[in-house]
Order: C-alpha cells, then structure tokens, then sequence
C-alpha cells in the first residue's frame, strides 16, 4: 500500500501484468462505485458524472477515455487521451482502445466469489467482452497494489493497536469500577466512553465499537444504541470488539476482539467455549507461520478450512456462522486475500507485507465468544502484531 500523494507506479503494473500474461487492466468508473481504482491510480476524487475508462497495457503507454464534458478528469495519468460525447463515440473509442488486446483485467469476481472487488457492473464487462476481449478478475492484481503495506503503514498500525489495546483495558476496568460504585453500567455508555478515548488519542473508525453484553455477544455485529442498550452488572458476559487507525493519511486499521466476565472468576461455561475458539485462532496462526517460513504458498480458504475444522471437530460448527477473517487496510475490510472458504471461497494467494484478521467465534443463544488477532505477513514469517488472549478475562479481579 503505497502513501497518498505518490504517482502510481507504471512501471510495476505493467510488470506484474506481464508476468500474469495479461494485455491490459482496464480502470472504469461512473459516479465513484468502484474506490480501488483511485487508490491504485492514486487519482484523487474529480467529479464523475459520466463515465471514464483507463487502459494500462502490459507494454507500451496507456490509454484514457473521457467525456468532453469532464476532460480533465484523467489528467493527473500518463498516457493518450481519447474523447466522446455520445455513447456510440464512447462505443467507438473504447474499441480503439481495446484494439488488439484479448485477455484483461478488471474489477470483475467470477460467479461475484470476491464481493470486495467486483466492483464493475454487468453491462460494462459485457460491453468489453462484446469487443473482443476476455474479461479476468483483476483480485490478484488489485492485492499487490491495494493491500501490500508500507513500512509507514505497519508502524502506524502498531501505534493505532497501543491505543485500541488501552482501550480493551480501560473498558474493562470502567465496568468494573461502576459495578462496584452502581452495581451496572450500560453498554452504549462503555460504547461512548471509548469513542471519546480513542479520539482523545487521534484514533478514527468508520463505525462504534462493539460493546455487547450476555446474548448480545451472540449477535456479531450487534452495536449498542441508546435505546437498545443494556445494563452489564455483575454475573454478565462480555464482548468488546474494537477497531481504528491513526487520523493520518496513509493509516491502516488495528481490529481486534476480547471478552470478559464480570465476576472474580470465569464459570466454565464460557471458559470452555472460549477455549475452543482460542485454540481455533491458534491453528489458523499457526498454519500461516509454518507456511510462510518454509516458503509453501497459502490461500485464504486453506487458512480458513484449518481454523472451521477445530471448531466442528468439537461439536459446534454450526454455531461458527462467518468467515475465518478479513483483509485490513485503509479501510477496516481491506481489498487483499480474506480468510474464508465459507461466506466466499477465497482463492488469493497470501502474499507478503498484508494483514487480515483470525476471528473465530462460537454463538449461542445465551453469550457468544470471539476472539480476534491481527496477522501481518512478512516476506518469510507471520506475526500477530498486538497481544493475544489466552483466557476470558475476570474484571472485577482486575
């Protein structure tokens, strides 16, 4: 993942496109549906009222289509520019364009496997195939331009984890602090209190954190809200799952998942589930640690078949309802290889300098347990690069 402000590197994407034995990777966009383009071409965000294409061949300059009525949308990219007005000109132009290329590469998933990257509508690969070409999922390529991090960024995703595991631990101890002094305390004001931490501390998210206690931690993405708030008191479970990035440019997300109890020691009940989602997490650690030191390439269903089989060998695999893990990026659902042969199938190679959560979870009608860790790849090597939870934590011995 390359800083904003760079020039997209030509140069490698021809490579890579080279290597792929691809002719092209034709960019599309019409009122910003697909963001991996702008991030790859490092366009910024001109008004897109009418539709504009980018050809990079493997060899040679790149082409531009425009409309006259925003000419200059594409003038930050090399390459020629090609205009239209009508859409029988842009039908024209982009067989121009398309000239002599057979196999390329778009925002485009088979059978939608890859949701994140599907970006580009129906009718316009049709179009693009209606021109000759063969159309092909630009997923492999948009992971080593989109997903890859910067030394920067890995160090801003420590600095953002040093912050969110504070927050774990001050939510922790604000629940046990009120239940002492109250008795209880409710979900969304733990909720609030931490979006004030973090913010205090220079740390944004797209979303709240989640705060969920007893059978709210059932639901994955339940968030508490001022109406369906419940009070957490002493005997309850509870789930925090909490994530950010840095308020720069170029940051990338920290996400993880712990849970509590609010007691002095944890009932078996849920160390028993915790303990099978902890050793779950830890095969699927595991794999991609001994996979990458021994140089072996790894998907992400392969991490995710590993990771399912723990659970529904113990008896609960219907109650794992969601995939193994997701990308991390700029955005907290990155566009690299997602853990998950379940939701999706996930075919992408695991490359280096990427990071994607491991987050199984067991839900139950009464309390459900996840546990999340962040894995960054390395060029021979995997690490979780925040602490790891090895037993539900008692908050009132805290």
């Amino acid at each position: 993942m390359q800083q904003r402000g760079e020039m997209m590197d030509l140069r490698a994407i021809q490579s890579a496109l080279s290597q792929a034995k691809l002719d092209g990777w034709l960019f599309y966009d019409h009122h910003h549906r697909d963001p991996i383009a702008y991030r790859v071409l490092k366009l910024g965000s001109p008004v897109c009222t009418r539709r504009w294409f980018y050809l990079i061949p493997a060899e040679g300059e790149p082409t531009k289509l425009v409309h006259r009525i925003e000419p200059k949308n594409l003038d930050a990219l090399p390459g020629k520019e090609l205009q239209y007005s009508s859409w029988r000109e842009q039908r024209e132009r982009l067989k121009e364009m398309l000239g002599g290329k057979t196999k390329i590469a778009m925002q485009y998933s088979q059978l939608n496997d890859i949701p994140y990257i599907g970006l580009v509508d129906a009718g316009t690969v049709e179009l693009v195939r209606s021109l000759g070409a063969e159309v092909v999922s630009s997923a492999n390529l948009v992971q080593l331009f989109e997903a890859r991090w910067s030394a920067e960024a890995l160090a801003l995703h420590l600095e953002a984890g040093k912050i969110v595991h504070a927050a774990v631990d001050t939510a922790f101890k604000t629940i046990r602090d009120a239940v002492r002094a109250r008795g209880s305390i409710g979900e969304h004001e733990i909720q609030q209190e931490i979006l004030r931490f973090l913010e205090q501390r220079g740390v944004e998210s797209e979303d709240p954190p989640i705060v969920a206690v007893n059978e709210n931690s059932a639901n994955p993405h339940y968030s508490p809200t001022p109406q369906s708030s419940r009070q957490i008191g002493k005997g309850d479970f509870v789930l925090l799952d909490f994530f950010g990035k840095r308020r720069v440019t170029g940051a990338v997300y920290f996400d993880i998942t712990w849970t509590g109890y609010v007691g002095e020691s944890v009932p078996d009940r849920y160390t028993k589930i915790f303990e099978i989602v902890r050793d779950a997490r830890d095969v699927g650690i595991s794999l991609v640690q001994q996979a990458f030191r021994e140089g072996r390439p790894l998907r992400g269903h392969q991490v995710d078949d590993a990771v399912r089989e723990v659970i529904s060998g113990r008896g609960y695999g219907e109650h794992f309802i969601h995939r193994t893990g997701h990308s991390i990026g700029e955005d907290v659902h990155g566009n690299g290889a997602n853990i998950d042969n379940f939701e999706t199938r996930d075919d992408r190679t695991i490359i280096p300098r990427t990071c994607f959560s491991i987050e199984p979870g067991i839900y139950l009608p009464e309390f459900g347990v996840r546990s999340e860790v962040d894995v960054f790849v390395e060029e021979r090597d995997a690490r979780v690069t925040g602490d790891v939870q090895r037993a539900v934590v008692p908050i009132l011995s805290l």
